[in-house]
């Protein structure tokens, strides 16, 4: 499938890169320290929301603050070794302007930028916990990446691989392409389906992008 756009918006863990035994690792720990029971934290939504809305499930909102910090930590400290780039994240960024691209991430902007610069990606657009009031599914993540890249959120396409943030991206108006990284096919939807980055391609034209996506 070909996809003319004016900006790519990208999810990162789980679509650029993989942090998921760490994610596990870091929230099991937390999750025992704080008294929650494995029952407990199974029926919450993990994947793809933003830290603080997870705690809210599972602990009084005085508590937030705190537990909100010790996550965090736990995570930026579990960075190293505990990262890597899915197939074709990076080749199909370099194929990139800097100014046409974004990552749109439900983690903060300390755990985003380690995670990211672990596998030697700088985006010039970063939008993270810290910068919304709403996180995924709502739209505002994705409508306030258009904005900082100047773009119109309906020449933006979207690449995810939670249904979150897939809710998120159609939500805000833009085309979505599902990656089955963490979840199978049928638990996702989208206008395009495909595996991971590696079987996206883009060209920049004078226009905008280009996208070429085997699905």
């Amino acid at each position: 499938m070909k996809i003319s756009a004016a900006a790519l918006l990208f999810d990162n863990d789980g679509t650029l890169v993989s942090s998921m035994d760490s994610v596990n690792r870091c929230w099991a720990r937390w999750a025992e320290e704080y008294g929650i029971t494995p029952e407990e934290f199974a029926r919450v939504e993990l994947h793809g929301r933003p830290a603080a809305e997870i705690i809210g499930d599972l602990l009084p909102a005085a508590r937030t603050p705190e537990a909100l910090a010790r996550i965090e930590q736990l995570e930026v400290e579990d960075v190293a070794g505990g990262v890597v780039a899915l197939p074709g994240t990076l080749a199909l960024l370099a194929q990139l302007p800097p100014e046409r691209w974004a990552v749109v991430t439900s983690a903060t902007s300390r755990l985003a930028e380690a995670r990211l610069a672990e596998v030697g990606i700088h985006p010039k657009v970063l939008i993270a916990a810290d910068d919304i009031t709403r996180g995924k599914p709502d739209p505002e993540p994705f409508l306030l990446a258009a904005r900082r890249l100047g773009v119109d959120p309906a020449d933006c396409v979207v690449f995810e691989d939670a249904p979150a943030g897939l809710r998120s991206g159609r939500a805000a108006g833009m085309t979505t392409v599902a990656l089955t990284t963490t979840h199978r096919a049928d638990e996702l939807s989208a206008d395009v389906l495909v595996e991971d980055l590696s079987a996206v391609s883009v060209q920049a034209t004078a226009d905008g992008l280009e996208i070429v996506a085997a699905g």
